[in-house]
């Protein structure tokens, strides 16, 4: 008998194809669950599986090796001898090649680029999937696994001109960032204003909490720390779940940044005390990431900061001083093991209590 099939048409605005998915049955019977895997995985990857490795290296026209290791770059594990491959796999890396053969790219830093590219969708991959999983979860009903099928094709439509958008914007803001810090001895380093903020007694806390209370938890700290960071014009470098490390040009924005992250914490009900540290100085930025002394720095006075407070290191407080909106408190210098002797002081806003 012939698969019933169903029609599922794109979101408004998709601009693209209708596409077909089949009706499966309940989710409930493993093997309609592993029916779905599948029909959702071919939506998502547009085409079916057909080459393997070799036939991919063939048809690229490079060796094996360096077909794997270019997969491999992109975060993703080797399939042997399987047909794991699609048509888009093949011209992902027939653009790969043609970018590092037209010099437009050295092979190194094209493979910088796949590395970078594999890490950042990786990670909004599963982010995606999640918020997803738990929407299918809470709010579909009737035929689940056809929903389910049917909505990974519109989520997908919809999403993909604004991941394209999203780069583009994001990409302008930091190729102005970058020419902001060009110096005359290049750009293998900058001095930037480096902070850690981080939730105080996380960990005792979580343990206490049921799941669904921890992810409300972590996502409240995580947005309002996004928001507050975006709108100081400062760079979210990485969120470390009860951890967010931001950078910041100036030493003056630092400080205000992270007087707002714990001003905003503070409003949230549901979050405990904030405690932030910043360093200010030279910073190595790799990948995204930021490495160096003063980063570390930065780590060791979070740990230092009393709750609901802000301290920075000798090298920052000395950028302030003069500046009348605000208030600076030296704490007791001490000792911190592959730093040195470290002296941190509390920034307060004028006339407010002094954070012990």
């Amino acid at each position: 008998m012939p698969e019933e099939r169903t029609r599922v048409e794109p979101g408004a605005g998709a601009g693209a194809d209708a596409v077909d998915q089949p009706a499966l049955p309940d989710l409930s019977d493993i093997e309609a669950v592993n029916n779905t895997i599948a029909d959702v995985e071919q939506v998502v990857l547009g085409a079916p599986r057909r080459y393997t490795s070799g036939q991919v290296a063939d048809l690229v026209g490079v060796p094996l090796d360096e077909a794997r290791r270019l997969w491999r770059g992109l975060g993703f594990a080797d399939f042997g001898p399987a047909r794991a491959f699609t048509d888009a796999d093949v011209a992902a890396l027939k653009h790969l090649r043609e970018l590092t053969e037209s010099g437009l790219l050295p092979a190194t830093v094209a493979a910088q680029f796949v590395r970078s590219v594999g890490q950042t969708m990786a990670r909004f991959a599963e982010w995606q999937t999640e918020a997803w999983v738990e929407y299918i979860g809470n709010e579909l009903t009737g035929s689940r696994s056809e929903q389910v099928v049917t909505t990974a094709g519109d989520v997908m439509l919809e999403l993909e001109p604004l991941v394209i958008y999203a780069w583009r914007r994001h990409l302008a803001a930091a190729s102005s960032r970058a020419m902001q810090g060009l110096t005359d001895q290049q750009t293998v380093g900058q001095s930037l204003a480096v902070g850690f903020a981080d939730l105080v007694g996380f960990t005792r806390l979580s343990r206490n909490l049921e799941e669904a209370e921890l992810g409300r938890l972590v996502q409240t700290f995580e947005d309002t720390a996004v928001d507050v960071i975006a709108e100081q014009g400062g760079r979210l470098v990485k969120t470390l779940g009860d951890e967010v490390l931001f950078v910041t040009f100036s030493p003056d924005s630092a400080v205000e940044l992270g007087l707002r992250l714990v001003e905003a914490m503070a409003e949230e009900e549901i979050l405990p005390a904030l405690r932030v540290g910043i360093a200010y100085g030279h910073v190595l930025s790799r990948m995204g990431d930021v490495f160096g002394t003063t980063v570390n720095l930065a780590s060791r006075l979070t740990a230092l900061s009393p709750k609901d407070a802000v301290v920075v290191d000798r090298e920052l407080a000395a950028a302030l001083e003069g500046d009348n909106r605000y208030e600076l408190h030296p704490m007791w210098r001490r000792p911190v093991r592959g730093l040195g002797l470290v002296e941190p002081w509390t920034v307060c806003r004028p006339g407010t209590p002094i954070p012990q």
